[in-house]
């Protein structure tokens, strides 16, 4: 994971901050009071720009806010984003995620001093706390939140959001159920075994050859093998400083997919192609075909790359 500095958000705090007994920490009704429990009426999950920034950081002085800031131009922040909404359920109000748009609203990405999506912060008392840049597996996620619910609570934040039993769980009860494919696929990550996770989608893959999910799926399994244990930004730093070495290219092009910067990612991609003959031009090729899966065919930086490298080949 690559932190960030904190910045200062003061000009969107809240202008005074609820106070609990004798001036201690405050009350976890102050935010509008909520259920039978006293948790705040506010929603789990909210989409922000910079004029609903402040709203959260009110909440925040009663709850954590984790802040997402992602794309819809990026697969990886979009999935990121997709797992936290799952969470805050999972964790039945302890947190309340937020969600920005940072193509809607860019002027919150500065703020956040945000360099690529996703970009995760979280704001405790209507300060922001750094978490991380790029994508982090489940597990390893729930930890980090384990973490910022700790600090918040040594700070005088451990209010909860008002929401009863179907709430926290419908999120999931609408998800579709979880094919055999995919619990075997999902159990094999959850290992660390990616090659086994790879195997599941392949076999899947030959019984069913028209299947464009399973393709998708593969490829993005093989990204997260590729990535397993790697700084993104040693890997940019490795590929600049070797711009010869398709290895390198072909690796800086996958952390740069990792770090949200599509454009990036697809750049390095398409000059690795440009500038290698033979058989490394075509692995260089393939392995740009898999990106364009990952980062969807619908993706307008996908359709821009497909005209140049058909100008390159042809």
């Amino acid at each position: 994971m690559s932190m960030f500095g904190a910045v200062d958000l003061s000009s969107f705090a809240p202008a005074t901050k609820p106070e609990g007994p004798a001036g201690g920490a405050p009350t976890p009704t102050s935010v509008g009071s909520g259920g039978a429990g006293g948790g705040l009426a506010v929603p789990l999950v909210v989409d922000i720009d910079a004029a609903s920034l402040r709203d959260v950081a009110e909440v925040s002085t009663q709850v954590p806010v984790i802040v997402i800031l992602h794309s819809p131009r990026s697969q990886v922040s979009s999935d990121l984003a997709a797992v936290l909404e799952q969470l805050a359920g999972q964790y039945a109000g302890r947190f309340q995620l937020a969600r920005v748009d940072v193509d809607a609203a860019p002027e919150v990405a500065q703020a956040l001093q945000a360099q690529a999506v996703p970009t995760v912060v979280a704001l405790i008392a209507g300060q922001p706390v750094p978490m991380f840049q790029g994508s982090v597996p489940e597990e390893q996620l729930r930890s980090v939140i384990d973490q910022l619910l700790e600090v918040a609570a040594a700070n005088g934040v451990s209010g909860t959001i008002a929401v009863d039993a179907t709430a926290s769980t419908g999120a999931q009860a609408e998800e579709p159920e979880e094919t055999e494919v995919e619990r075997a696929a999902r159990e094999a990550i959850e290992a660390g075994d990616f090659a086994a996770a790879e195997e599941v989608y392949t076999h899947a893959i030959a019984q069913n050859p028209g299947d464009d999910d399973l393709k998708v799926a593969r490829n993005q399994v093989r990204l997260m093998a590729r990535l397993d244990g790697q700084d993104p930004h040693q890997l940019i730093a490795a590929a600049d400083a070797a711009p010869t070495d398709l290895d390198a290219a072909l690796a800086g092009a996958d952390a740069a997919l990792a770090l949200g910067d599509v454009s990036a990612a697809l750049d390095r991609s398409l000059e690795a192609v440009r500038t290698h003959q033979g058989e490394e031009r075509e692995t260089a090729r393939l392995r740009l075909l898999e990106l364009f899966e990952v980062i969807g065919s619908t993706s307008p930086e996908v359709a821009q790359a497909r005209r140049r490298l058909a100008t390159m080949l042809y």
